[in-house]
Parts: C-alpha cells; structure tokens; sequence
C-alpha cells in the first residue's frame, strides 16, 4: 500500500500547491492594483521619485505574473512574490514612504512569509527583515536612509512587529499540524477502504482499481500483465475441523508467505474468502506460471500450525495473460475457469497446462499437475 500513499500524498501536495498558486495570483493582482494608485497619488502630490519606485514595483510583480503564466512553476512563483515584496519594505523602511509611514506596510510581512515558505525559514527571513530595520532605525544617517522616525514611533514599531510574528508563528505552526493531522486521517482510513483487515493485502475493491489502471496502461502502451487467481484447497475443512480461529491463522500465513515470494512490483489481494488474486505487471503468461508453481511449491512444503495441530493446506492456481482476453472482466473469466480446471483435476496443481519444452509431450511444466 505505500504506492497508493505515496500517491495520495502526491496529489494532496499538489492540490495545495495549486490552491496557494491561485491565491498568490489574487494577492499579486490586489498588490498591482495598490501599487498603481499609490504611486498615482505620490505623483500628484509632487511625490514623483516615490511614485516611480511604486511603479517600479508594480512591474516587477507584473513580470512574476507572467513568469507564473508562462511557465507555471509554483516555486519560482513564490521566489518571485517574497523577493519583490521583500525589496519593496526595504524600501519602504528606508525611505519612509509618504509622511514615513511606509513600515506600516511591513505588518503584511509576516503572515504572507509564514504562509509561502516553512517556519524555520520564514522566522530566518523574518528576523533579516528585522535586523535591516533595526539598522535603518539605529544609522539615519546612512545614504540610503531617507526616513525619519521617532523614538517612540521605533518602540511601537518593534514591539508590535513582534507580536505579530510571534502570533504569525503560533498560527502557522498550528495550521500546519492540524493539516498533517488531517492528511494523516485521510489517508489512513483510504488505506483501510483498500486493505482487507485480517491479512494486511490489497482488498477486492483497491485489485478492481488496480486492474482497470493495469488494463488502460496495457491498451496504451502494450505492456503485458497476467494474473493468478488463488484458491485454498478444501479450506472449509479446516474451517469445519479445527474452528474458523484456525482458517483465520491459515490466511494470514499464507497472506505472509505470498508477500515474500513475489516482486515488489505485483500486487497480491484477497479476493474473497479463500480466493486470493495476484496481479504481475510486465508478466507473460509463461512467467506467471513460474512464478505460481513457486508458490504452489512453497505451501505445500510449508508447516501451517495452529494450537499444536499442523494443518494440511495446498493450493490450487488458475493463471491468465492479458493477450488472451479483450478486457477485465474476460481476464478474470478466464482465470477462474482455468482455476476450476485445476481443482477438477486433483487440486494442488496449476492451470493451463503447458507442454515441456524437452520432451514436446503434454507433461505439466510443475510437479503437481
């Protein structure tokens, strides 16, 4: 079940991503619109140098929107919206703006480097932000300093700059654990919806998925696959003569025996009951057959024990190529009747029948058959 989780935790990041890419387009937008007519009202009010900084600004937040639309890389998005939204507080910092109001501005600062990048960097960030503040506030004299504050205007400043990134911190930190939380809920009780509960394998409902997406890449890119439908000889018996305890200790090791015999690539899934189903991608009907006499093999050399008693378990296969059927459902078809074949003719045996490549004979290619 990791693939399935993985994916899923794949499709949850890149929903997020698309929702954040689809905010910062709307804060970008709003930001150009501000950028605008700010800048518009510095220019009649004789403020031209300012108004042409703003304007500067709004190009390069024009330019990370068309970057974004043109290539679509969230990343960059997010490089490009806190880099030119960092120069600009700097700017507004040291120059002071209109009437040395413009670190008004850098309370927006803190939510939006929280909410675009993790904590540990958005609280580096945050704290360079600050130690150019402190610098512009501590050398007015400096060249590029232009903006005048006041003792108490800086004592205000910082002391609820701090208070908000702290609260900004706090928030973050929680949402991100809720959502983890939740990610990890999600995901867990999808696992359970596709794992049958008493051996660990893939139930019928996640093998249908599976085999309906095995089908579509076959018919897409011919890639083979074949199938083994699984049945425990005689399992009622058991059931009937050392209790269902007992069937239920059997499933579970032979769910065990069948995870450690095949690739990492095949898919094993309880079926229903005793019947088990095995999907082998990039598998041709000859290397299923290997690989179900291996299993066949290995069970009926393997000690199945319950409360002192040793249980007698073998197991019958029906096997099936994708190239022998026109879908799903005739797939399936066919292995079951191949399975049928198997138990008619004595159990503990594989179906088809393949002819040895020795003696040219009908000689099953397994021991057993």
């Amino acid at each position: 079940m990791t693939e399935v989780t993985g994916t899923q935790f794949l499709a949850a990041r890149n929903g997020e991503e698309a929702t954040v890419a689809r905010l910062m387009t709307g804060v970008s937008l709003m930001a150009l619109a501000f950028l605008l007519g700010i800048g518009a009202k510095a220019w009649y009010a004789d403020h031209q140098t300012h108004a042409y900084a703003l304007w500067l600004f709004a190009g390069l937040v024009s330019i990370n929107l068309a970057l974004y639309a043109w290539r679509r890389d969230h990343v960059l998005q997010r490089l490009g919206m806190l880099l030119v939204v960092g120069l600009l507080f700097a700017y507004l910092i040291a120059s002071g703006g209109e009437s040395n109001t413009g670190p008004l501005w850098f309370y927006v600062f803190p939510p939006l480097l929280f909410y675009l990048t993790d904590l540990k960097t958005g609280t580096a960030l945050l704290l360079l932000c600050l130690l150019f503040a402190v610098i512009v506030f501590s050398f007015p004299a400096l060249p590029f300093v232009s903006g005048e504050y006041s003792g108490d205007f800086k004592i205000r400043f910082f002391a609820t700059i701090t208070f908000e990134s702290i609260f900004c911190f706090v928030l973050e930190a929680s949402r991100l654990k809720a959502r983890n939380e939740l990610m990890a809920l999600a995901v867990s009780h999808d696992q359970a919806a596709r794992t049958d509960e008493l051996t660990g394998l893939s139930n019928r409902r996640d093998m249908q998925q599976r085999l309906g997406a095995e089908y579509s890449r076959y018919q897409r890119s011919g890639h083979h696959f074949s199938v083994a439908l699984v049945d425990l000889d005689l399992f009622k018996r058991i059931n009937d003569d050392y209790g269902h305890d007992a069937g239920d200790a059997v499933l579970v090791q032979f769910a065990r025996r069948v995870r450690s015999l095949i690739r990492q690539t095949d898919v094993a899934a309880r079926w229903g009951g005793e019947e088990f189903l095995l999907l082998l991608p990039d598998t041709s009907l000859l290397q299923a057959l290997t690989l179900a006499e291996r299993l066949r093999a290995d069970i009926e050399h393997t000690e199945f024990c319950f409360d002192g008693h040793r249980l007698p378990v073998t197991i019958s296969v029906g096997v099936c190529s994708v190239t022998q059927a026109d879908s799903v459902n005739q797939l399936l078809r066919l292995a079951d009747i191949n399975l049928y074949n198997a138990k008619e003719s004595g159990r503990n045996r594989l179906a088809p029948r393949v002819r040895s490549r020795t003696t040219g004979g009908d000689a099953p290619d397994a021991p057993g058959n």
